[in-house]
């Protein structure tokens, strides 16, 4: 299995396949990224500026350099004339960023809009729906930039019923799109799946959704590096926060290079957030594991028998989904759940269930060399919902997380509302995801996994099998 890594000139520690943030104190200190197709691919790594060397004191500290992270400096200095110091443990964009399928959607958090609907009520989810679609218009004129050279392939999302009890449900989801959100999503019936979009065989219809657009997943990252540098953004990398302590006002961040003394904190750590980062983001997400693997170059021959004439990103409905499309460069990419524990990440069971998967979508490539395979942890909410929120307002701290899988797109939203929090103009934002805290599992927090493990078995019956 081919395995490529382009390096950067500066010298690297080994990559920690087995790295589980429910355990470790930290992401690490300068380690290399994951083996995946996008750093492969991305042609040479950008310049940052290097790691913390000293003492420093800025006015606002944004921990990860991920999309949400980029995205808030961004903001911060185009909205509001803020130069942000970005703080990386290890490359930039080292986590979700770059080993996440490239699928942005008209979506954020795991629920769907009649849940939404079921949660808060229909004029509170004609709202959301709102932000989300603000959300997707911010992400399209960003991919736009000049230097955000990310391989868009725009066209719309295809959720794929993957057996035939699926379709009563999104039948009833579409018709609610159109009559509650005013959103022309359209119901596509499996012959126009097939001859259309993709020959699935799971196929037994869809719903399409106008929006969706499939990126490179390093080149989206490292656009965002450029253009918050050239805002004024610094963004150090090998500098994990090992401390943070909060004196008269100001958070003093402790980093193997120096203090950093900030006037206020962004933290947009994701599913790589440590416990010991902070009292107020310990246990509040539920990392989940993500396998994903790319196929060699498909022939014009299995090209043709697979009728991939829409390159745009698919999912299927089962709850522990998949997400998969065709790539520019011919290969097919998928992806689905894993290991529930980083020790057992390398298990070779998880991939020979993501290839088994591949294989019943498309029998023909049964078999198929894989170039590319890794894996990542999601940032799952205990509600399935992100939050963009200050969560105590005796102190300027900030978090931005809890995508549950579908931050590609809505990362950058988030970004800037955290942005506007920052700097005292977030008054108007009062939907729930920026009220309302990242819950806990309080008590349960220990037996979590154990929970993960009875459902993950529960999921399989119910997909597959009941």
């Amino acid at each position: 299995m081919e395995q490529q890594l382009v390096r950067p000139a500066a010298r690297r520690k080994p990559f920690d396949p087995a790295y589980d943030p429910v355990h470790a104190p930290n992401p690490g200190d300068g380690k290399d990224y994951a083996p995946t197709y996008w750093i492969a691919t991305a042609g040479a790594e950008p310049e940052d500026d290097g790691p913390v060397t000293q003492d420093i004191d800025v006015d606002v500290a944004i921990v990860g350099s991920g999309y949400t992270g980029l995205s808030c400096a961004i903001h911060l200095a185009r909205e509001h004339g803020i130069k942000a110091t970005v703080l990386e443990a290890n490359g930039v964009a080292w986590g979700c960023s770059t080993r996440n399928g490239g699928q942005a959607q008209i979506s954020a958090g795991r629920l769907k809009r009649s849940q939404w609907i079921e949660r808060w009520g229909v004029d509170v989810a004609r709202k959301l729906h709102a932000e989300i679609a603000e959300g997707f218009d911010l992400f399209r004129a960003l991919i736009r930039e000049p230097g955000i050279d990310c391989d868009p392939q725009d066209g719309g999302h295809l959720y794929i019923a993957h057996r035939d009890k699926m379709l009563p449900a999104l039948e009833k989801e579409t018709r609610l799109l159109n009559e509650v959100f005013g959103y022309k999503a359209r119901m596509v019936g499996r012959d126009e799946v097939h001859g259309d979009f993709v020959r699935d065989a799971e196929a037994r219809g869809a719903m399409y959704e106008p929006d969706g657009i499939g990126i490179h997943a390093a080149k989206l990252a490292f656009g965002y590096l450029g253009l918050a540098r050239r805002l004024g953004a610094k963004v150090h990398t090998a500098s994990p926060v090992l401390a943070s302590e909060l004196k008269g006002g100001v958070h003093h961040l402790r980093t193997p290079g120096g203090t950093v003394r900030a006037r206020a904190v962004c933290i947009a750590t994701a599913g790589y957030t440590s416990p010991g980062l902070h009292a107020l983001t310990r246990h509040r997400l539920m990392p989940i594991l993500s396998n994903s693997v790319v196929t060699r170059p498909l022939t014009g021959d299995e090209q043709a028998a697979l009728n991939f004439k829409a390159r745009i990103p698919l999912t299927d409905t089962r709850t522990l989904r998949h997400y998969y499309r065709m790539l520019p460069d011919g290969r097919v990419q998928i992806g689905s759940r894993s290991a529930i524990t980083g020790r057992d990440a390398v298990n070779p069971k998880h991939l020979a269930l993501l290839l088994e998967g591949l294989s019943r979508k498309f029998p023909i490539l049964r078999g198929i060399e894989i170039d590319y395979s890794w894996w990542g942890w999601v940032d799952v909410s205990h509600d399935m919902m992100p939050r963009i929120f200050q969560p105590d307002p005796g102190q300027r701290l900030f978090y931005a997380m809890g995508y549950g899988g579908n931050g590609v797109m809505y990362s950058a939203q988030a970004g800037r509302r955290m942005a506007q929090m920052v700097a005292g103009k977030g008054a108007g934002l009062d939907l729930p995801i920026f009220t309302s805290p990242l819950p806990s599992h309080g008590l349960l927090t220990p037996f979590r996994r154990l929970g993960q493990a009875g459902m993950y078995r529960w999921y399989y019956l119910k997909d597959e099998i009941l």
